[in-house]
């Protein structure tokens, strides 16, 4: 086979992972690329191990591979929580966990996005035979309970007045301002101050759990608290001692069950498997009124057919939003100042431990993904359709301005930008559940993206029948699969000694042929683009003829026709068809 080898002349920057993911791609890399074609592979692991061990440089070298060489692959890897940082450094006792770079312990997708300034699309695989069982939605008894005060609904946001630094300054009991945060501004970038009040979010806590015992509901608790902790971290932790000490006994003896998960797995677990009867908190009000409405709006009409294929495109580069934010909770009484340019902009009294963030965005990053995603929709004959809360936000102006200005200088250049439409976040997520046309886009801020992808790939069948591009301006291009990395079937495999591996490639499969599809294009290589597109045919041919993974079981269009395999069993029926 050697001699037939493909010869490709541009290095792929490999991005290795963890657990079952990390088997799986281990052998797709060895069945599919080194043994069919002659390319260089730059190969760099980005295992939770690594990262920790190399404090966070595996990191920054996955960033200079990307924008040295253009295109790469990443696999999902593990974000540590405290007892698995804990355990590793026991097993590094020369590491000293103190003084370690937050990169050594984070989640990397974040700073490789900032790094190479990279916006998220993330699409369907047009599978043609998947063929979701939609959960009976219609009349079901679940309720969504949100803060009425408080965080980015009553938050200080404008569009800034001069470029600068932007500083965050308390004054506490010694009176002197000690500055907490700073960074760099431009005139026109968006900025934000949130704060919740402690006493607010606890009277919020007893309202919510004895409400769920008086109706006896199960309880659902969904925050963001990995990328937030200083924000949404210190509203869980106090939801939670509130519910161990006074609600917890009670809540047991009923034979309820509470349930803390992200609200983006959380949101997606609600829409696609839903529970009977539950009462489901979200804090945060801006999401909360989202979900509410989301909720409220399945009730009525349910979840339609999934026959359309859909497309979000996640603004994340620039470090935007909640997850490029300042958060922690405040230290003791005092005042909460924001500062531009050396003018006081806005003061407000927050208690010790009361939530604090700030966020901004840069109006150019904005600028580079709007023209992106009027780039995408075009080339794919998409309408797009945004979120925005322009009408008491000033920090979503910005986008509604940017998205005008866009479409003028298209104007100039006479290419007309495609169909779309400007409505709110909610009406946005609604209209891609519940009434979605045959082919759109709907390009969302950071953390509303993580939510929809995660309600959309929920929908669509299983996480691994998605795909996800990072594409920044420009031009280096970053293919991963949206899912993790599958711990649960890891231990499986694991505690086998390797003989059940089961797990979805599906995801992992596509971003391989999309990534080699794009070296093809850039190399003017017609036989690895060629190749690279009978992979994915491929895929799609296997799950066609009804060879499927264990989570796909009874989702194709011929249930008795399925035969379900594990990973290895998977790859071999696909590397026949190819």
């Amino acid at each position: 086979m050697g001699n037939n080898k493909i010869k490709v002349e541009s290095p792929l920057v490999i991005l290795h992972g963890d657990e079952m993911a990390q088997v799986a791609f281990e052998e797709l890399l060895k069945t599919f690329v080194s043994s069919r074609l002659d390319i260089e592979l730059r190969e760099i692991d980005l295992s939770a191990e690594n990262r920790l061990v190399t404090n966070g440089r595996a990191v920054t070298e996955s960033i200079e591979a990307l924008r040295t060489y253009g295109v790469g692959i990443k696999n999902a890897g593990i974000t540590v929580n405290r007892s698995q940082l804990d355990e590793l450094l026991r097993k590094h006792p020369d590491l000293d966990g103190v003084s370690l770079d937050p990169l050594a312990t984070k989640s990397p997708n974040g700073a490789i996005r900032k790094g190479i300034g990279g916006n998220i699309t993330r699409e369907d695989i047009q599978f043609r035979n998947i063929r979701v069982r939609r959960p009976e939605w219609i009349g079901r008894d679940i309720e969504v309970m949100t803060m009425d005060n408080g965080g980015i609904k009553d938050s200080f946001n404008e569009l800034s007045r001069a470029t600068g630094i932007i500083k965050l300054l308390f004054v506490g009991s010694s009176g002197d301002p000690v500055e907490l945060h700073r960074r760099e501004i431009s005139k026109g970038d968006p900025l934000l101050l949130a704060t919740n009040d402690t006493a607010d979010i606890t009277h919020w806590a007893h309202q919510f759990f004895q409400r769920a015992i008086d109706e006896k509901r199960d309880i659902y608790l969904g925050l963001k608290d990995t990328v937030i902790p200083g924000y949404d971290g210190a509203m869980r932790a106090t939801i939670e001692s509130i519910y161990k000490q006074d609600y917890q006994e009670k809540v047991e003896e009923l034979g309820l069950g509470f349930y803390y998960e992200l609200i983006d797995a959380q949101a997606a677990r609600i829409v696609s498997n839903p529970p009977d009867h539950a009462l489901w908190g979200v804090p945060d009000n801006t999401t909360g009124r989202k979900l509410f409405k989301l909720v409220s709006q399945l009730k009525l009409h349910g979840i339609p057919p999934r026959n359309v294929h859909v497309s979000i495109s996640r603004m994340s580069a620039g470090g935007g939003d909640q997850y490029g934010s300042f958060n922690e909770p405040a230290r003791e009484d005092g005042i909460v100042k924001v500062v531009v340019d050396g003018e006081e902009r806005h003061a407000r009294h927050v208690r010790k431990g009361d939530p604090m963030l700030l966020m901004s965005n840069d109006r150019q990053a904005i600028k580079d993904w709007v023209s992106q995603v009027f780039r995408d929709a075009s080339r794919k004959d998409k309408e797009v359709y945004f979120g925005l809360k322009r009408e008491y936000m000033e920090y979503d102006e910005v986008f509604s301005n940017v998205i005008t200005e866009v479409r003028r200088e298209l104007a100039k250049q006479h290419t007309p930008p495609p169909s779309f439409m400007i409505m709110r976040p909610s009406s946005q997520l609604i209209k891609m559940i519940t009434d979605p046309p045959r082919n759109a886009l709907y390009p969302s801020q950071n953390l509303d993206g993580d939510i929809f992808s995660d309600i959309s790939a929920a929908l669509g069948g299983s996480l691994a029948t998605a795909s996800s591009i990072i594409e920044s301006k420009e031009g280096t291009m970053l293919f991963e699969a949206p899912h993790g990395t599958a711990h649960d079937l890891y231990l499986k495999y694991r505690e086998s000694g390797g003989k059940e591996a089961h797990f979805n490639p599906s995801a992992l499969i596509y971003a391989l042929g999309n990534a080699l599809e794009a070296l093809g294009e850039r190399d003017g290589n017609e036989d690895l683009a060629s190749y690279a597109e009978a992979l994915k045919q491929a895929l799609k041919d296997t799950v066609a003829d009804g060879i499927i993974t264990a989570d796909l079981k009874g989702k194709t269009t011929d249930p008795d026709a399925e035969r379900v395999v594990d990973l290895y069993g998977f790859i071999d029926a696909l590397r026949q068809r190819l």
